[in-house]
């Protein structure tokens, strides 16, 4: 199961593996006091793209699908097997500091890590 969590919420037994999904460090938050297992900026969207979506240069559906594109480089492309093999036997939550998560590349990722795990327990993909 695939979960969010802003960086400024507590850890909780139910959250399993914890990934911060920003680019950037989150503000305000020490690297001693976020407790995480891993922080995958591969699958976080590119400075040019976050800017140009935050300045409002480009509209949510333009930002996803830009977004979706960047997700099918080499190295996304690990973490998202990865993730979505962690996702497959226990739970994900996806960390980030953004105020709007509706609004913002969380809705993306989460739905291309489901669709790994879709693949994953077809399994039509390498583990």
């Amino acid at each position: 199961m695939i979960t969010f969590k802003r960086v400024y919420e507590p850890a909780a037994g139910q959250d399993g593996w914890r990934v911060l999904a920003d680019r950037l460090w989150p503000r305000g938050v020490s690297k001693s006091s976020l407790t995480m297992d891993e922080w995958c900026r591969d699958i976080t969207p590119s400075a040019e793209l976050r800017q140009a979506y935050h300045h409002q240069l480009i509209d949510f559906q333009t930002f996803g699908e830009r977004y979706l594109a960047e997700l099918t480089h080499p190295e996304a492309e690990d973490c998202l097997r990865r993730l979505a093999l962690k996702a497959s036997t226990g739970n994900l939550t996806l960390l980030s500091a953004v105020k709007s998560p509706q609004t913002s590349h969380i809705p993306w990722l989460t739905r291309v890590l489901e669709q790994h795990i879709r693949l994953l327990n077809d399994g039509l993909t390498e583990q």
